[in-house]
């Protein structure tokens, strides 16, 4: 959890891995095992490191993300369980989301 949210802010402030390595004196192989969850526990020194780095609070650094706020009721996930068990795939409705958006766009004209 805490890599990904390394390697998310390393890329919003543009550093690469090695100069990441370079700046914190970090091993470049240690902060890639940090941000692929194969070290999942890197010490307060090294935190503090690369929190200094990034310009963010170590509390924040460490803290989990926050929580999306679910945006589908009952109705919408009971209609996507439909379509799974009618056999719908997701390819099925990218297209059909295609489609939707293409009429919506270009609505029929009425012939005169």
């Amino acid at each position: 959890m805490i890599g990904k949210k390394i390697k998310a802010l390393r890329m919003q402030k543009g550093y690469s891995l090695t100069k990441m390595a370079e700046e914190t004196d970090i091993s470049k192989s240690y902060l890639s095992y940090i941000e692929r969850g194969i070290q999942q526990n890197p010490s307060i020194k090294v935190l503090s490191k690369i929190s200094a780095l990034l310009n963010v609070s170590l509390e924040e650094l460490m803290s989990p993300p926050p929580q999306a706020p679910n945006i589908l009721d009952d109705e919408w996930y009971d209609l996507f369980a439909e379509a799974i068990q009618t056999g719908v795939t997701k390819e099925d409705f990218r297209y059909y989301l295609s489609f939707i958006r293409f009429k919506k766009e270009f609505p029929r004209q009425k012939k005169k």
